[in-house]
């Protein structure tokens, strides 16, 4: 019985901790409810058994919501959503990195992906850009020590990006003349 008073109150605490980013968010137009952030760790929760994963403490998820709620690609329309996808692409790669890379770090780089590479997109984020560096990091790469994860990506890019000036320039063309 003891056990699962710990429990309850590990949820309690881990439950005030994700309504407590409310105060950061709100200033982006975010909030949560009591019942997205109980939706919220609940997905966690099943994230962390499909990665055979153990969590101790607040968890990554106040982290998460902290590193993102900034973001242009994320609105009150698809918050929830977004931070489940994104609490699950983290599990996944802390796997796939093999436990090489700190939360902060890859924290960081999903975030300057999703933002300057991806555009908001997750399934590229998870299935383009966390890959080849989890490909890199598996091959004994570290330099992101020294960067705690920022502007990593871009040696490791194999896509050809357009160029958003020149983009704009033959825009400003088509649609202005």
């Amino acid at each position: 019985m003891e056990e699962n008073w710990m429990i309850l109150l590990q949820q309690k605490n881990q439950l005030g901790k994700v309504i407590e980013t409310n105060q950061a968010a709100q200033k982006y137009g975010l909030v949560l409810s009591q019942q997205d952030a109980e939706l919220i760790l609940e997905e966690k929760n099943n994230a962390l058994r499909e990665q055979k994963r153990v969590e101790f403490g607040e968890g990554i998820t106040p982290k998460i919501i902290y590193e993102f709620c900034d973001s242009d690609f994320i609105d009150q329309n698809n918050y929830v959503e977004t931070i489940i996808r994104l609490q699950e692409i983290f599990y996944l790669y802390k796997n796939e990195m093999n436990g090489e890379i700190t939360d902060d770090e890859l924290l960081h780089l999903m975030k300057e992906q999703f933002e300057l590479m991806c555009y908001g997109d997750l399934d590229y984020l998870e299935g383009t850009c966390l890959n080849i560096f989890a490909q890199a990091i598996r091959a004994g790469y570290q330099g992101y020590q020294r960067t705690g994860g920022y502007r990593e990506y871009d040696r490791f890019d194999e896509v050809q990006r357009w160029d958003y000036d020149v983009y704009f320039e033959v825009l400003k063309e088509l649609c202005w003349g």
